[in-house]
C-alpha cells in the first residue's frame, strides 16, 4: 500500500452502514420549540412500581385512631391509668379508655382472621387550640383537672369529674414545650410549664374560684433560650428546668436552674444569692458544666440528692441538690405573688442561719460528667429503689444504663436499641409493679421495646425482653 493510500484511509474512515442518518439543520421542514409543559419520563414512579408495597400488621389488643394527624402528647389519669388523653397536630385532645375488648388474641394469631376490629371510641373530644397540642397532664394527686398546652401558647384546663367540661384558659407565652404536675399533696392541682421564650410558670388550678381558676404562683425568666424540660423533686418542693441554645452567634444558654416555688427551701435555710430567683443556677459560663448545643432533658434521683441533665453530643452532667427534711414542710408557705421578671445573675444556693432541717453540702456542685453516646440525650429515667440505675436515650439510637450508686459506672450500652433511629423516651416501671428492673423504650423507628436491666441478661439481646409494638411501612426496593 502506498503512503498516499494510507493518508486517504486515515482522513476518510469508511462509512458505517448501521449509523443513523442525520439531517442538517437547513434540511428540516419545521422546527418545534421545546415546551415547559412537556411531560418528561421519570426514572421510576413508586405508584407504578409493581414491586412496591406497604405492609401493615396490627397485633395490638386494642387501638385508637380518631386523630387525623400526628400525636405529640399522651397522659394517663393518676388514679385510673386506663383513662388516657392524647393530643396532636390536629389541634384536638381525645380522652378514651384503653381497656381492651374481651378478644384473647390479636387478629393475626387467629386461625380464621376476622375483619379489622373497630377503633376504641373516645369518651370526650376537646377543641379550642389553634395549633398542635404539645403537652398534656392530669393534676395530682387525684386527677381533678386535665391541662393541655399547645404551640399556640394556650394553657387550657378541663374538669375531669364534669365530663371534661372546659374551665378556663390563659396565654402568657408563644409556645408551651412541656407540662409537669407537682407531686406534693400539700399543693394539689399545681403544675409547671416551660415555654419557647425561656420562661417557667407555676400554676394552681381551683374551680371554686370563679375569678381566677388558673392562678399564677410563680413566673421565672432566667433562661434566655427555649426551656426544653423540667422535673419536680420527688417531694414536690422544688422544680428543676433546663434550656437549649440558640442557633445564632451569642445565643448560647444551656442553663440549669433549681426553683423554690413554695418557699420551702427558704424556710429550711437554703437560698440563692441576694435577689436571685433560683436556689441553684448553672450556665455555660462555667466551663465544667457547659454543653455546646444546649440541654434537652432532666431527671431527679428518687432520693432527691442530685439531678441529671442531658444535652447535645451525648453529654450528661450530674448536679448535687439540697435535701429538705420533713421538718421544713411545717414551716413552708405558699408564695402566690408572681416572680420578679429581672434576669438576675444565677448562683449556687447557700445555707442561711436557719434551722437544721436540710443537707446542702453538695448543692450546686457538679458530681459527675458523662459521655458515652454520640448524639443528643433526649430522655432520662431512674429506676425505683432499691435499684440504682439511670437510663439515657439518645438521638444516635442507643440506650446507656449507669449505676449511680457506684460512681455512675456504665452497666450497659445498647448501641442499636432502635437501630439508627432516635430514642425519644425511656421509662422504668414503677415500684408498685414489682418489676422496677424493666425498662420501656420507644423510638422514631415506630417500635416500643422492653428491656430487662438486670446484669444476668446482658448476653441475650442486651436484655431485650419483648418487642411490644412495631409499626412498619415495608418497601422491598428501597428504604424509606
Amino acid at each position: 500500500m502506498t503512503s498516499s493510500n494510507i493518508h486517504s484511509d486515515l482522513s476518510e474512515p469508511p462509512a458505517d452502514d448501521d449509523e443513523p442518518a442525520l439531517l442538517d439543520a437547513s434540511e428540516a421542514a419545521e422546527e418545534i420549540p421545546e415546551s415547559d409543559d412537556v411531560d418528561h419520563p421519570m426514572d421510576s414512579d413508586p405508584e407504578d412500581d409493581p414491586e412496591t408495597s406497604i405492609q401493615l400488621q396490627n397485633d395490638s389488643i386494642a387501638h385508637f385512631d380518631s386523630h387525623k394527624d400526628s400525636i405529640f402528647s399522651i397522659a394517663q389519669h393518676p388514679n385510673d391509668p386506663s383513662i388516657v388523653a392524647t393530643g396532636g397536630g390536629d389541634d384536638t385532645t381525645y380522652i378514651w379508655l384503653s381497656d381492651p375488648p374481651s378478644r384473647p388474641l390479636p387478629t393475626s394469631y387467629e386461625t380464621a382472621p376476622s375483619a379489622e376490629r373497630e377503633s376504641l371510641q373516645p369518651l370526650a373530644k376537646l377543641a379550642g387550640h389553634t395549633d398542635s397540642i404539645n403537652a398534656l397532664t392530669f393534676t395530682l394527686p387525684n386527677g381533678e383537672y386535665l391541662l393541655s398546652g399547645g404551640l399556640d401558647g394556650l394553657l387550657r384546663a378541663h374538669i375531669t369529674q364534669s365530663n371534661y367540661k372546659f374551665l378556663s384558659s390563659t396565654q402568657e407565652v408563644p409556645e408551651i414545650n412541656f407540662l409537669t404536675p407537682c407531686p406534693n399533696p400539700r399543693y394539689p392541682n399545681t403544675i409547671a410549664l416551660g415555654a419557647s421564650d425561656g420562661s417557667v410558670w407555676v400554676y394552681t388550678i381551683d374551680a371554686s374560684d370563679p375569678n381566677t381558676p388558673l392562678q399564677v404562683l410563680q413566673a421565672y425568666y432566667l433562661h434566655t433560650q427555649t426551656c426544653t424540660a423540667g422535673a419536680w423533686t420527688p417531694d414536690g418542693k422544688m422544680l428543676a428546668t433546663v434550656s437549649a441554645c440558640g442557633e445564632g452567634e451569642g445565643e448560647d444558654d444551656g442553663s440549669f436552674y433549681l426553683w423554690d416555688p413554695f418557699g420551702e427551701a427558704a424556710a429550711a435555710g437554703i437560698t440563692g444569692s441576694a435577689g436571685s430567683q433560683a436556689v441553684i443556677g448553672l450556665t455555660m459560663e462555667d466551663q465544667r458544666f457547659a454543653v455546646e448545643g444546649g440541654l434537652y432533658s432532666v431527671a431527679i434521683a428518687p432520693s432527691g440528692a442530685f439531678a441529671v441533665v442531658g444535652g447535645a453530643g451525648g453529654m450528661i452532667r450530674v448536679i448535687g441538690l439540697p435535701r429538705l427534711a420533713a421538718a421544713a414542710t411545717d414551716s413552708g408557705s405558699i408564695n402566690t405573688q408572681k416572680g420578679s421578671s429581672a434576669k438576675n445573675k444565677p448562683s449556687v444556693g447557700k445555707r442561711s442561719n436557719g434551722p437544721d432541717t436540710t443537707t446542702s453540702g453538695q448543692a450546686g456542685q457538679i458530681l459527675a460528667s458523662l459521655q458515652i453516646q454520640t448524639d443528643g440525650i433526649e430522655t432520662l429515667s431512674f429506676s425505683p429503689p432499691p435499684l440504682s440505675l439511670l437510663a439515657a436515650g439518645s438521638v444516635d439510637g442507643s440506650i446507656a444504663i449507669f449505676d449511680h450508686a457506684h460512681r455512675f459506672a456504665m452497666r450497659r450500652h445498647i448501641k442499636d436499641a432502635h437501630e439508627e433511629y432516635a430514642v425519644i423516651k425511656v421509662d422504668f416501671l414503677d415500684q408498685e409493679s414489682g418489676r422496677g428492673y424493666l425498662l420501656t423504650s420507644c423510638g422514631n423507628d415506630g417500635v416500643v421495646r422492653r428491656w430487662d436491666t438486670r446484669g444476668g441478661t446482658a448476653a441475650g439481646g442486651m436484655g431485650l425482653v419483648v418487642l411490644l409494638i412495631k409499626f412498619t411501612l415495608y418497601r422491598p426496593i428501597e428504604r424509606l
